[in-house]
Formats: C-alpha cells, sequence, structure tokens
C-alpha cells in the first residue's frame, strides 16, 4: 500500500500520542501509588513528574505553588498543556479523524470516546481514589485502540509508520524516567535505605516493567541491574535497545532509509556496550542527555526521509 507522505506523518503522530497519553497516566499512577507506600516526609516532590517531561519552565508560568493539587491540573486538566493527558488525547484525536480512510472503522469511535471521556471527567477527581478510577480508564482506553490497530490492521505502510511512532516515543519516555527518576532515588541514597526498593520498584512499575524484571533478572531491585535491563534488555517491549531494534524492523525495505538505517545502527551499538556499573550517576546523565539528542536527530530524519510537514 503505498501511502501520502502527509498521512504516514499523521499516523507516525497519532501513535506517539496515544502513546504518550498511556505512559503519562501510567506515570502518574505509579507516583500516586508509591505515596501511598511510603512513610510520610520521605516521599519525593511532586514535581519530579513536571521534571521527568522536562516541563518545570511552562510549569512555573502558571503556577506558583508545586503541590500535589497544581501537579495535577498541569499533568491532566491544562488542554494547552502540550504533555499534559488531554491535550494528547486531542492531538491523538486529530490525527485519527484525518486519517480515519486507511484505518479500522471502529479505531475512530474508541479515540473520539476517548477524548469525551477525557473532556467530562478530566477535572472531577479531588481523591486519590478517584484519581486513579481516571487514569485506569485511560489507560485500558488507549490500550484498547492499540489492540485494535494490531490486531486488524494490515501490515502495510499504515502499520509500520504507527509502530515506529509507538516505539520512538515509548524509548524516549524510558529513557527520561530512568534519567529523573533514577537520578532523585541515588541522589536520595543514605537517607532513608529502608524505602529504596520501594522506590526503585515504583520506577520499574511506572514503565510496566516490574514483573518483567522480577522474571528476567531478580527479585531483588537494586539500581545497575534495574539500568541495564531497561536499557539493553532484547525481549522486554520498552526496553530503550528493543524499541530501536523493532523501528529498524518496521522500516524494512524503504525508500530512502539509509540515513535512519545508520543512525540506529549506531545507538544499537552504544547500547550493547552499556555497562550501568561503570558509570557515576553524572555519567548516566550524560549518556541519557545524548541518547535524547539521538530520538530529536531520528525523528528529523523521519521528516527528510517520508514526511512532508514541519518538525514537531
Amino acid at each position: 500500500m503505498k501511502l501520502l507522505s502527509r498521512v504516514a506523518e499523521r499516523l507516525y503522530w497519532l501513535a506517539r500520542y496515544l502513546e504518550r497519553t498511556e505512559n503519562t497516566a501510567r506515570l502518574i499512577k505509579s507516583y500516586n501509588n508509591l505515596i501511598m507506600d511510603i512513610p510520610i516526609g520521605t516521599e519525593p516532590s511532586w514535581m519530579i513528574l513536571v521534571d521527568i517531561l522536562d516541563e518545570r519552565n511552562r510549569y512555573s508560568k502558571i503556577f506558583r505553588n508545586e503541590s500535589e493539587q497544581n501537579v495535577h491540573k498541569f499533568l491532566v486538566e491544562k488542554p494547552s498543556v502540550t504533555c499534559g493527558i488531554h491535550y494528547s488525547i486531542a492531538q491523538a484525536r486529530e490525527n485519527m479523524r484525518t486519517t480515519r480512510d486507511v484505518l479500522p472503522e471502529e479505531a475512530w469511535e474508541y479515540t473520539n470516546g476517548l477524548f469525551l471521556y477525557s473532556s467530562e471527567n478530566r477535572t472531577k477527581y479531588g481523591r486519590r481514589q478517584s484519581r486513579l478510577a481516571y487514569l485506569d480508564e485511560i489507560i485500558q482506553r488507549c490500550q484498547m485502540i492499540n489492540g485494535l490497530i494490531d490486531s486488524t490492521l494490515p501490515r502495510d505502510n499504515a502499520y509500520h509508520f504507527i509502530k515506529m511512532g509507538y516505539l520512538i516515543e515509548r524509548a524516549d519516555m524510558t529513557a527520561r524516567i530512568t534519567d529523573v527518576g533514577a537520578g532523585d532515588i541515588i541522589d536520595r541514597e543514605g537517607i532513608n535505605d529502608a524505602i529504596d526498593p520501594i522506590l526503585w520498584g515504583s520506577l520499574l512499575e511506572a514503565l510496566s516493567a516490574k514483573s518483567a524484571y522480577r522474571k528476567a533478572v531478580s527479585p531483588i531491585v537494586e539500581k545497575n541491574p534495574i539500568v541495564d535491563f531497561l536499557f539493553k534488555a532484547e525481549n522486554f517491549p520498552r526496553s530503550i535497545y528493543f524499541c530501536l531494534r523493532e523501528i529498524s524492523i518496521e522500516i524494512g525495505d524503504k525508500p530512502n532509509r539509509q540515513s535512519v538505517t545508520k543512525l540506529l545502527r549506531s545507538s544499537m551499538r552504544k547500547l550493547r556496550k552499556f555497562d550501568a556499573s561503570t558509570l557515576t550517576r553524572e555519567q548516566l546523565h550524560e549518556f541519557i542527555d545524548k541518547f535524547q539528542i539521538f530520538l530529536i536527530t531520528l525523528n528529523k530524519e523521519f521528516y527528510s526521509s517520508w514526511f512532508t510537514g514541519e518538525k514537531r
């Protein structure tokens, strides 16, 4: 199936925004669970959620206080906040609306339903229990859309660009959570060692990685094995290496692929050599910073190779 470049671009961003919605909802949910599991006064700041999404400057322009309520308003309620859940849902819906003819009929119904649900409920939760119910519903609806697309869409170019969108967004979130989350835990080491396993477990939970880590590595949660797992695991769908390898597979023999393929191969070689035990906190941060630059470059190469719109 041949695909117009503008359609390929919209499908790619449809997938990125759906993945971003689910990832952000899961991130907020895992932190809310963490708050209920550790002693009062030992929890990290709510601003860690904003820092993971690299939006502290934007936050400070809207809110003065770094409170639990304001962080949730920022990440859930505000429709103009580009890292927020409702903004991502609205963008996914718009990209879905303009590509309905190449997607399963039910996909539009489910995505529009997700938008309507968020519009009606994003400002209604006050208690944490209500908040978790809202976040669970968002996650489940995103997974329903993803499952529909994966189980019914032919493996043509439309599918490939959707998959590439999911994968690059997933790799980005894994890197962000590892950078800020692991950094915060490392900075707190020695303050209260009893809660460190809970904090590391929460980091894994934010990426739906806890069960996979325990099966593949160990029931004991420790810094270096966790970071290595999230970066290098070959069979875990949210590890960075897995995402890059799968992007390479989706590219296949597409025309104009040379520069993208070269970038991917170079980054995968670096990941295979990665060893968290040899890095200081600052070196880990520097490695992830360079990886984020790589993802920005990769996105630009997608535009140069296959898309015609303005880079986002």
